[in-house]
């Protein structure tokens, strides 16, 4: 029980820390990696010499990845090619070549500038993929493109690994090296592939129908540390084999219950991992070597976030490359264990290490707060363009129905608006949608709905109600207080999902106001009602 003092003082600064962060609106990735920090001086501890705590802190991204499978299929996986092959290699590529030039100039023996340039090109999957993932980013242009990088960069970590190997072995049978790799990608393919398509449905169904929560719980876990562990015997990471097992279940009716089953562990041993990212942290070295540190830090974020937006400006808009190469600024977690293993065997020295590992945690609670405020950077260096929009008077509309989104909420209400013959318009912001219900023959604009200009040209004032169909909150309460200011009266109609999103528009005074969680109580009942009632016209 010698690490039980240690348990109780992680989570006391855990919980306090973040209690604290949290107030002036912190990420908790933060107070994880500060309590890393905490812990490590208190007690001596370093990351470095906890083999086993670091192997389950790497769960937490495993699971982290798996319900990240959840969200694609093997078919969008197939439709991803270009993000993961062409901008995976370009990106790693083209980083590693700067960051290796440099490194070689500095004064690093060439080996080692290879595998620091390498190194220095990987992005954290633990936090861009948590923060995607939160905001629900994930499938959006950005998201798909930071997504599929990430990916390439998870297949490319056992080759910079095996490198390391080669270097300091004297070892430059590389040929042989890449061989053996595909070979073993190819082989877990194949197996995950088939268990998937064969096996993973019927276990699913199978264990269903023992009505054990127990048992379920236990086959998934079983699921995802079994693909995660194939996928390392193979010299795979943990995560990709986690990553495919969640695009096998993707393709199941189960994947939902199973992302709500498995939330508990992922966020739990993704807290324990960002803890030992602190433990990184070497508090002297930082002191000795800050003005250094932050120099590289800063070097390296602006030096990867350059690399990016230029090469992602010739396939994508502006904005989407912007977003991306914000995103993926950061070193991941990866480049830890690279840098710690390039120093054991004698490519980089001691000092150059040391600062390189807190240059990476460095830069890694730098881009949390990038991550919390790219909305916000990418409008300030990119808005986008205002809509041209004719006036509804010049078409006759009168009595119309605004319809302020074009997701799957304003898709349905559309569609039941079109049903009942009713005149309505729609203004969605984000130009894939748009395009999309243009395809369809919706009467959509590309319009933005929090903008007060764009509602006074659509005539707000004279529609017969505005139907606020976002989910997003913190835009839905851009509208609302929009269309407060522009069109006081008008008839407003909103969902929210709880009580407590309502609490944060309650101060708009919207007479309409739907609370989806209340709405669909009263409907249970209702129907629970009726089979009542059917039951006693039977007696």
């Amino acid at each position: 029980m010698a690490y039980l003092p240690i348990i109780l003082a992680g989570i006391f600064f855990s919980v306090t820390i973040n209690s604290l962060l949290k107030r002036i609106g912190i990420p908790t990735v933060i107070g994880y990696i500060a309590t890393g920090i905490v812990i490590s001086a208190v007690f001596g501890l370093h990351h470095d010499h906890n083999n086993e705590l670091n192997e389950i802190a790497e769960f937490g991204i495993v699971f982290l990845m798996f319900t990240i499978g959840l969200e694609f299929s093997f078919r969008q996986l197939v439709a991803m090619k270009k993000e993961v092959m062409v901008f995976g290699t370009l990106q790693l590529g083209l980083s590693a070549l700067v960051f290796g030039i440099a490194a070689y100039f500095y004064g690093m023996e060439q080996e080692g500038a290879i595998i620091t340039g390498l190194a220095l090109g990987l992005s954290s999957t633990a936090i861009v993929l948590k923060t995607l993932n939160e905001s629900d980013d994930i499938q959006t242009p950005y998201g798909r493109k930071s997504v599929g990088i990430l990916i390439f960069q998870d297949l490319a970590v056992i080759p910079i690994l095996l490198m390391i190997t080669i270097f300091s072995s004297n070892n430059n049978d590389i040929f042989m090296m890449l061989k053996k790799i595909a070979i073993d990608a190819v082989i877990v393919g194949i197996i995950i592939y088939l268990v998937g398509k064969y096996i993973i449905d019927w276990l699913l169904k199978w264990v269903t129908r023992t009505d054990s929560s127990e048992i379920f719980l236990g086959t998934v876990l079983f699921l995802v540390i079994g693909s995660a562990e194939l996928a390392h015997l193979f010299g795979f990471t943990y995560s990709l084999g986690a990553f495919l097992a969640g695009m096998m279940i993707a393709e199941t009716h189960y994947k939902y219950q199973i992302e709500a089953e498995l939330a508990p562990f992922r966020d739990l041993l993704l807290g324990l991992f960002f803890a030992t990212v602190g433990m990184q942290i070497n508090l002297h070295i930082v002191a000795d070597n800050i003005g250094w540190i932050l120099l590289v830090t800063l070097i390296v974020m602006a030096a990867k976030f350059g690399v990016i937006l230029l090469f992602m400006r010739f396939f994508t808009r502006p904005r989407v490359a912007l977003k991306t190469a914000l995103a993926l600024s950061q070193v991941g977690e990866f480049a830890l264990a690279v840098f710690s293993l390039a120093q054991s065997n004698l490519l980089i020295d001691n000092e150059q290490s040391q600062i390189l590992l807190s240059a990476v945690v460095i830069s890694m609670i730098f881009s949390v707060f990038i991550l919390a405020r790219i909305r916000d950077i990418a409008d300030f260096f990119t808005p986008e363009p205002e809509p041209t929009v004719t006036k509804l008077e010049s078409t006759g509309f009168k009595d119309h129905i605004i319809v302020c989104g074009f997701g799957p909420l304003g898709r349905k209400v559309a569609a039941e608006l079109k049903r009942q013959g009713v005149t309505y318009v729609i203004l969605e912001h984000n130009i894939h949608r748009m395009e999309s219900g243009r395809k369809m023959g919706e009467p959509i604009f590309f319009a933005n709905a929090a903008n007060k200009d764009v509602l006074k040209q659509f005539d707000v004032s004279k529609a017969s109600a505005v139907i606020v169909a976002v989910d997003h909150i913190k835009h839905l309460r851009l509208i609302c207080e929009a269309l407060t200011q522009v069109a006081p009266n008008a008839n407003v109609v909103v969902k929210v999902r709880s009580e407590e999103e309502m609490g944060m528009i309650d101060d708009l005074h919207i007479d309409h106001i739907l609370i989806q969680s209340r709405e669909m109580a009263r409907l249970l009942v209702i129907e629970a009602m009726r089979c009542h009632i059917k039951l006693q016209k039977r007696v």
